[in-house]
């Protein structure tokens, strides 16, 4: 592998660790700047569904649907890019409610695992049914909860960074393995 694409490998790793601290030191700025990237692709994608509307409509039936669809993403991207605080206090809420809705189908198809036989279903059931407690923290605690889902995000970028770091070393590893 060329030289420079591992030092580009190094330089985005090393920043998105540092962006990955500077979201832990800021997290309402995070959350803030997840509402924008909602908001921005909501937009690309109502651009982009108009023009493929536009481009397939002589051809493809219900295309006034589709049209209309598009539409109102693109008006609805610019709400959104608008109102940026609304979302990112509302980022918090919809996720519990996510967590809770995706905790509860785990659990409930953890009966179907079992059924099949399957002998860790229990585990499923535990998991599922935590995963829908802690989404009913998080809407008792909205505050908490955007402070923990602004903390995962930076967390994540973090783990990304590291990610790109350790890739450098392992293809290292593989230039050392082909050469021999």
């Amino acid at each position: 592998m060329k030289k420079s694409t591992k030092i580009w490998l190094l330089i985005v790793g090393i920043m998105l660790i540092v962006l990955g601290i500077l979201c832990l030191s800021k997290p309402a700025a995070t959350l803030l700047s997840v509402a924008w990237i909602i908001g921005v692709l909501t937009l690309i994608t109502g651009i982009s569904k108009l023009i493929f509307t536009a481009h397939t409509q002589a051809f493809l039936p219900n295309s006034g649907t589709r049209m209309l669809s598009a539409i109102l993403l693109i008006i609805m991207g610019f709400i959104l890019l608008g109102h940026k605080l609304f979302i990112a206090s509302s980022l918090p809420v919809i996720f519990a409610i996510w967590v809770i809705i995706e905790g509860v189908t785990i659990a409930v198809q953890s009966f179907d695992y079992k059924r099949v036989g399957f002998g860790a279903w229990w585990i499923l059931l535990i998991l599922g049914v935590a995963a829908a407690i802690m989404g009913c923290l998080g809407l008792r605690n909205p505050i908490a909860a955007a402070k923990t889902l602004s903390t995962l995000i930076s967390l994540g970028i973090i783990v990304l960074g590291a990610s790109n770091l350790l890739a450098v070393l392992g293809i290292h590893k593989f230039e050392k393995l082909i050469s021999r």
